[in-house]
């Protein structure tokens, strides 16, 4: 019997265990990170917001002027079919579009690419390990690298450009923390790789609206936070009114609200996760169990 605990992929109309999916390596979205994707998440046998994730993967899609043949409701049903495949209850499902390979070989025009669909789930995954979160997210601030300039690389459009990210985890995870954000170059702060990042002070919640993907979960976050009585601002959010909050924490689909106890040599609430981050970490895992958010999927 073919083994699909560790995960299900979808690729030219078949679905496979997650082990054997492959894509040509002359695929641009290979070879030149010419792809956009999107994931839900999946907790307890439903999908989270699933129109919402579909309708900013399509967004990215045209943003990239990609072209695909399904549509939204396609991706819902393939989505939906992989996830019961691999008997996953808590998931992390991803959707991709990808410029895919020249169709005459050689050319270097993305119009002549056979673009392409796939889609793959696997087990649930933390952006942050969940016993990291619970004493507090350790956050280093990147000396080295800046963010892509976002009239260079679209922050909007979900995407593989990880070069400033993966510079910038080097150097967190040399210094012994657990993760990195980036600054824009005029030391605003960004987002980090995976996640959204929010200030507190007071009763106001400050989180970036340049630079950074508009995340689903950060949406998710804005609405909870305004549910609680906080005022919430998008906009710019320099380093030093970072390091002057109260309370900073972090959005992911891949965890929710994550608390963070340290920025660089800053440490806040005595080095443990701040109640208002702590609530809403709570918070978001009820969300995600209720009705109104939720698609069930049929094992």
């Amino acid at each position: 019997m073919t083994d699909f605990t560790k995960g299900a992929a979808w690729m030219g109309g078949e679905i496979l265990p997650i082990d054997e999916a492959r894509i040509s390596v002359i695929d641009w979205g290979l070879t030149h990170s010419d792809i956009t994707y999107d994931v839900v998440p999946v907790w307890a046998g439903g999908f989270f917001r699933l129109d919402d994730y579909l309708a900013r993967f399509r967004q990215s899609i045209e943003a990239l002027r990609l072209d695909i043949p399904q549509g939204d409701a396609d991706i819902a049903q393939i989505l939906h079919d992989i996830v019961a495949r691999s008997g996953l209850r808590d998931a992390y499902v991803s959707m991709s579009a990808a410029r895919g390979v020249p169709l005459i070989p050689g050319s270097r025009d993305p119009r002549e690419c056979g673009n392409h669909f796939y889609a793959f789930c696997v087990p649930y995954i933390h952006v942050i390990k969940p016993e990291v979160a619970e004493r507090g997210c350790h956050l280093w601030i990147s000396k080295s690298s800046r963010r892509i300039p976002e009239d260079s690389v679209n922050p909007r459009a979900k995407n593989y450009h990880w070069g400033d990210f993966t510079a910038g985890l080097f150097e967190a995870k040399d210094n012994g923390f657990d993760t990195t954000a980036l600054l824009d170059h005029a030391d605003n702060v960004t987002e980090g790789p995976g996640f959204n990042v929010f200030a507190l002070k007071g009763d106001r919640v400050v989180t970036s609206d340049h630079g950074v993907l508009h995340g689903i979960t950060r949406k998710t976050m804005i609405e909870m936070c305004r549910a609680r009585g906080l005022t919430v601002e998008t906009r710019a959010l320099p380093l030093s009114e970072l390091l002057d909050a109260d309370e900073v924490f972090l959005s992911s689909s891949g965890g929710g609200a994550i608390p963070v106890s340290r920025v660089d040599d800053r440490i806040f609430g005595n080095d443990a996760p701040g109640p208002v981050a702590s609530q809403l970490r709570g918070d978001y895992f009820e969300l995600m169990r209720d009705p109104a958010y939720r698609t069930e999927i049929s094992y």
